[in-house]
């Protein structure tokens, strides 16, 4: 059975446990337990969160755990000494040690991320990389497997890192049921992006939301300023520019956007062609597409195909 610790101090967010689930849930698919679940602080004892639920731990010692699981807190986690040399130790004696949301801010501390690809929340990635220059930071990436170390971003892609160690464990038939256990519609893959174009657009009125659901459903048809218009029951003259004033984007922009995140979920998910997904995305052509890709990321989509496929290659030959 492996041994999994989770690390929680003073403050933590309590929604970092709900990566401890996975794992739970991962127990009931297998005819023997693979999972053994346990709390870690540096005192031991209750242990209080920023909601104040408190956490009953075990404190800090040398026996190992297989997997070692830095939790995160609303702000960045106050680093001890204690705190540092035992995710330094653990990183000798654990075969992984994974960071949830800023729990990779101690993880950098402690020097486990001096050269790694690593990511973090988004909202305090920069400031991550800024603090800590050796670390390879790519903030846009949901979780990321570097070798032993594994960091995800916010609190909920924790629940993401910790399916992906059930695969990697007990093969992918289990991680999927355990999703399905868990309501989840699919485990998202690392390279994923934190960020959702129609929540990055945030518009004020339905009549707007309405006109972008029906983008979002139709992107093979050419979605004109007409077409959503009529979808927002709008003038096409007071739809533009309601639609500007409530997203600071033009309708043309924000369905390329759309466009952008559907055919970067196909590329992740699926192995179609670049004419398929540039199809199926509503871009009509690879070309177009490519500009796109070009603007938004600043790599062509074959690059990022390259990119994710590395990422596979990679985690699977940790897993060997």
């Amino acid at each position: 059975m492996q041994r999994i610790g989770f690390v929680v101090f003073p403050g933590f967010q309590v929604m970092c446990l709900a990566a401890a689930s996975a794992f739970e849930f991962a127990n009931l698919e297998v005819d023997v337990p693979a999972y053994d679940v346990q709390y870690v602080s540096e005192t031991g004892g209750a242990v209080a969160s920023s909601l104040g639920i408190a956490m009953d731990t075990r404190a800090f010692d040398r026996q190992p755990f297989d997997t070692v699981v830095m939790s995160g807190g609303v702000g960045i986690p106050a680093s001890t000494p204690g705190l540092l040399d035992y995710v330094r130790d653990a990183s000798q004696r654990s075969r992984r040690v994974a960071a949830i949301c800023t729990g990779a801010f101690v993880l950098a501390e402690a020097g486990l991320l001096d050269g790694r690809r690593a990511t973090t929340h988004w909202l305090l990635a920069r400031q991550l990389q800024q603090s800590f220059p050796k670390v390879k930071m790519e903030e846009d990436r949901i979780f990321i497997i570097d070798g032993a170390i594994w960091t995800s971003a916010g609190m909920s892609a924790g629940i993401d890192l910790a399916l992906a160690m059930v695969e990697k464990d007990l093969g992918a038939d289990v991680a999927r049921k355990v999703a399905q256990k868990l309501v989840l519609y699919h485990r998202r893959s690392g390279g994923q992006s934190q960020f959702s174009a129609l929540l990055d657009l945030a518009p004020k009125s339905d009549r707007i939301q309405n006109a972008l659901t029906y983008a979002k459903s139709h992107l093979r048809s050419a979605l004109s300023v007409e077409e959503l218009a009529d979808a927002a029951n709008l003038s096409p003259r007071q739809f533009s520019r309601t639609f500007r004033a409530e997203t600071g984007q033009s309708p043309a922009k924000a369905v390329e956007n759309l466009r952008l995140e559907a055919a970067r979920l196909m590329m992740e998910q699926t192995r179609h062609p670049i004419e398929v997904v540039a199809r199926e995305s509503g871009f009509a052509d690879r070309e177009r597409m490519r500009r796109a890709f070009l603007r938004a990321f600043g790599q062509p989509p074959q690059a990022l195909r390259r990119s994710l496929r590395s990422e596979e290659l990679e985690a699977a030959s940790n897993d060997g």
